[in-house]
């Protein structure tokens, strides 16, 4: 299954945003385990923080001057917040650009992982690193839906809940597009899921 991974998300072209404002630029790194039931690793941001404090996210951040590319400040990020090694992740590729609601753009940066390593969040950052098998993602097992209106389209974001934790927002959009190239699990987006009801 890695291998396939490896494959699909090499040959991926990720979609470009519409509109390239000049917006500050980010980047999370994507883990995933090298087992035979691949899973994410995530982390649960410290509910201090001034920005997605308390919400699960890819580790990550702010790109730095000082950094030679977006690659290089996911792999630094990862390394500040959870104590992962550089040298221990394989970069695969990219998924698509998102801007965040604070006017960031973020681009996933996709890696392989060991399935042994031994995280040390920083606690000023983070409250928990967990990780969640990738065939969980693939039945869309959504608890609830958000429609966001952003740059004239309305997106519905799935919100899945895997045990303590709550996944939701630019991580599940990434973490859609992510099972769809892997899986052709083809979750929509763009189009209200049946069980979908609009509050008025």
């Amino acid at each position: 299954m890695l291998d396939e991974l490896v494959q699909r998300v090499r040959g991926h072209r990720p979609r470009t945003l519409e509109s390239d404002q000049g917006f500050p630029e980010a980047a999370v790194l994507v883990p995933i385990t090298r087992s035979d039931d691949p899973e994410l690793v995530l982390t649960l941001r410290a509910s201090g923080l001034s920005t997605h404090g308390g919400e699960v996210a890819f580790p990550g951040g702010r790109r730095d001057p000082e950094d030679r590319d977006l690659v290089h400040t996911a792999l630094r990020e990862a390394q500040e917040e959870v104590g992962l090694p550089p040298g221990l992740v394989e970069v695969v590729g990219t998924l698509s650009p998102l801007v965040s609601r604070y006017g960031i753009k973020v681009t996933p940066i996709v890696g392989l992982v060991p399935d042994f390593v031994e995280y040390q969040p920083n606690d000023g950052e983070i409250a928990a690193v967990f990780s969640v098998p990738l065939e969980f993602f693939r039945q869309d097992p959504r608890e609830v839906t958000h429609r966001i209106d952003y740059q004239g389209h309305s997106w519905y974001v799935p919100s899945y809940r895997y045990g303590e934790f709550r996944i939701w927002g630019l991580t599940a959009i990434m973490v859609v597009e992510l099972v769809n190239l892997l899986f052709d699990a083809d979750i929509s987006l763009h189009e209200p899921p049946p069980s979908f009801i609009k509050l008025s």
